[in-house]
């Protein structure tokens, strides 16, 4: 007999960590982090007879522009441990949902390597109309040893990383009172590439909750006292995601960018990681990303060419999903999609 419950974040955190499809996006922390920046958070639970949770989601909520309602979003869930746990789980999402007058749900499940992801037009969704995260990454399997690892990416790549090695640029774990050295590479990257980046209060939010759990790491690249780069890697379960980076203006010629995501990739190898995630490349199929790469810099074509050489696959993350709720809201909610692509 199953029970619903709200589960405390401990609670929820150790569930998290145990599921095979565990990510940093279901992590208490991460529901922190958006809560000092306008969401509110719900966890839905289901536990078993032994009170052991067996399903569930982390759900974030906030207003939509245009006095539209309220979206509830699911990042890279819900969770089951098996399938006749569906419905019941998505009976109390829907009924803790609505309870929050929310207008619609969007409901991201994530990537499924092994397993086909549920036809979840069974529990009245619909294919969404927008993504949050980029549906699209390469993931580096890094469970070979680092000479097969590196003989896997092209050699431009390779070459790279190994001169990075040999320019005496210092590579280390940050301290929180390195923050300021990355937020300034943050900003120059952000301008550079002509895109929005976080205020400083938010990475010293993201590196109190996670960098100290040992969850993440901020890695940064210093030459004769010159920040050239920096990187927040994170990791849960035996998956591991490059979640930001930014780079100088500066001696570029150093390849430090190449230097730090090698010893990211080291940093997850040694805590006994499977897959390595570049978090994000446009979505398109394989054929139209190496056919375009080189004549566009848009959006994430930008980063397209870094990541490519490194070796991983291309993968697509399960279709994302709406749960509609209030359909006048939803309508309008489409609508300033709509207007937005045109003005695009």
């Amino acid at each position: 007999m199953f029970k619903i419950i709200d589960p405390a974040p401990q609670q929820w955190d150790t569930f998290v960590n145990q599921h095979p499809r565990a990510h940093f996006l279901q992590q208490s922390a991460w529901g922190d982090l958006k809560a000092a920046y306008g969401w509110r958070v719900l966890r839905v639970a289901v536990t078993d007879e032994q009170n052991r949770i067996v399903a569930g989601a982390q759900i974030l909520l906030r207003p939509l522009p245009g006095k539209l309602g309220t979206m509830a979003y699911i990042p890279m869930g819900p969770y089951v441990t098996a399938d006749d746990q569906w419905s019941t789980l998505w009976g109390a999402i829907n009924k803790r949902v609505q309870q929050k007058k929310a207008a619609f749900l969007k409901c991201e499940p994530g990537i499924y390597l092994r397993e086909t992801p549920p036809d979840f037009s069974r529990w009245k969704l619909q294919p969404a109309l927008q993504t949050i995260q980029p549906p699209r990454t390469i993931l580096i399997d890094i469970r070979a040893d680092e000479d097969t690892i590196l003989a896997r990416m092209n050699q431009g790549t390779r070459r790279k990383i190994r001169q990075s090695l040999k320019n005496s640029i210092h590579y280390y774990e940050a301290t929180r009172d390195d923050l300021p050295k990355f937020n300034a590479l943050m900003q120059t990257t952000g301008q550079r590439n002509d895109f929005g980046v976080h205020e400083p209060d938010y990475y010293a939010k993201m590196y109190d909750l996670f960098v100290p759990q040992r969850d993440a790491v901020l890695f940064l690249a210093d030459h004769e006292g010159d920040a050239l780069a920096g990187i927040f890697v994170f990791a849960k379960g035996k998956n591991a995601w490059y979640l930001a980076g930014a780079s100088s203006d500066h001696k570029r010629n150093l390849m430090a960018s190449y230097g730090i995501q090698w010893h990211a990739i080291q940093w997850a190898k040694a805590r006994g990681i499977h897959s390595y995630d570049l978090w994000g490349i446009p979505d398109e199929d394989e054929a139209t990303l190496e056919a375009q790469f080189q004549e566009r810099s848009d959006g994430l074509w930008g980063v397209y060419g870094f990541k490519r050489g490194w070796g991983g696959d291309i993968v697509r993350a399960a279709d994302a999903w709406d749960r509609v709720y209030n359909p006048l809201l939803y309508n309008g909610y489409k609508a300033v999609l709509w207007l937005r692509e045109q003005q695009s």
